[in-house]
């Protein structure tokens, strides 16, 4: 039995919100990869994506979900995390891969602008597009998928009955 969880979905899905709910509910730790790694780099997101691009900033992204050492741990995870295989595999070894799936049009709603989130896509890529491509990997990686389309305490409630 894993005890862990690890959040995927598109940027604004409620990744960090839901973790932070987690975290308290079950009594573990929290960590989300966006804040590590701005961290650890001190810097921010867009400022590597701007200065590096987004092909270093996913490097960077792989580098830290696969050093993450899973013990009763709740792990909010960057959009991109699932380009790389060797991260999700360490995930999916490690702990309960949840997909949080919400509708490109929430996703408008929640995030109006994705201009200076960081957001790791190719240049000429809308958002749209990226949302899209994603879907089929976040599939692909998750053990179960939960739809966070209502409030954050039913999305949480649905994870904990899954990981207990």
């Amino acid at each position: 039995m894993k005890n862990s969880i690890s959040l995927i979905g598109m940027a604004g899905a409620g990744k960090s919100s839901a973790g932070k709910e987690l975290a308290a509910a079950l009594n573990l730790d929290l960590i989300d990869t966006d804040d590590l790694i701005e961290n650890q780099h001190k810097q921010t997101l867009q400022n590597i994506l701007d200065q590096q691009g987004h092909i270093k900033l996913r490097a960077i992204e792989e580098s830290v979900l696969t050093s993450i050492n899973f013990n009763q741990t709740i792990l909010s995870t960057g959009g991109s995390a699932v380009y790389s295989s060797r991260a999700m595999k360490h995930l999916q070894d490690h702990s309960l891969v949840i997909y949080l799936e919400v509708p490109f049009a929430e996703i408008l709603e929640r995030v109006p602008s994705f201009l200076n989130r960081g957001f790791a896509k190719e240049p000429k890529q809308t958002v749209e597009e990226a949302f899209l491509e994603r879907q089929d990997l976040y599939a692909k990686y998750a053990h179960h998928t939960i739809q966070n389309t209502q409030d954050l305490q039913s999305c949480v409630s649905k994870i904990i009955t899954l990981f207990c």
